[in-house]
């Protein structure tokens, strides 16, 4: 890995915001929870939770990549998903009209915040919307009174965003050093990655120039030698 490649990548998981995620309640059509991953991955999100019938994974395509970046925490009740969000301390926000929801943006997002969108045609469930803490709204003008879900969590993400740009909270790492450095080693040497994995091993640390920082018992685990490790992810 080229230490450029590693700078950007270390640039990227230290605005990383953990306190920061979304919960898709059967969001189902795949297009739109790729563009909610990639919506999540360039507002720095780093944990995506939810709930499913079945266990879907993120797709490639409309996500262009950024699956490979914000992690995905499946649950299988919306009751599970709720004691998580509310056992880190966040507060849950529903996207639903009712006689209590304020404006998205009147919400401080500076607080540890989740953010649940329902399903396409029904949105959020009954028992998703009593346990949150907040209704929300995105005002419209117009006859149609809802978006597509997509662009919906767009518009509330990039609030989220600018608050915590003002109140400077991309300029402190939250994201753990060790997590930063297994997604370094798994981005940066996806093929070596995929071996370590195979083989059941540790990942190595990275150095400060991208490079694998790992001891003799390692390489040899591996049956690899660093030289033949850099020409294998060269090609």
């Amino acid at each position: 890995m080229q230490p450029e490649r590693y700078q950007r990548i270390r640039d990227v998981l230290e605005k990383r915001q953990t306190d920061l995620t979304v919960c898709l309640e059967n969001v189902h059509k795949p297009h739109n929870v790729s563009a909610i991953v990639r919506t999540c991955d360039a507002v720095g999100i780093h944990r995506v939770h939810t709930v499913w019938e079945k266990k879907y994974q993120f797709r490639r395509g409309t996500a262009v990549g950024s699956q490979q970046w914000v992690r995905q925490t499946n649950h299988d009740t919306i009751g599970e998903a709720m004691a998580a969000l509310k056992g880190q301390g966040m507060q849950v926000l529903v996207t639903h009209l009712s006689d209590t929801a304020v404006d998205f943006r009147d919400i401080d997002y500076t607080k540890p915040t989740a953010v649940l969108f329902g399903q396409e045609k029904y949105g959020a469930t009954d028992e998703a919307k009593a346990m949150a803490d907040h209704d929300i709204v995105i005002p419209m003008m117009g006859m149609v009174q809802s978006l597509n879900v997509s662009v919906a969590a767009a518009l509330v993400l990039y609030e989220a965003q600018r608050q915590r740009t003002i109140a400077g909270m991309y300029n402190t790492q939250q994201l753990p050093e060790q997590e930063c450095q297994a997604l370094a080693f798994q981005n940066g040497y996806p093929r070596l990655f995929k071996l370590c994995q195979r083989k059941g091993l540790a990942l190595p640390p990275i150095n400060s120039h991208g490079e694998i920082a790992a001891d003799d018992d390692w390489w040899q685990a591996m049956q690899i030698t660093q030289a033949e490790a850099n020409a294998l992810e060269s090609n």
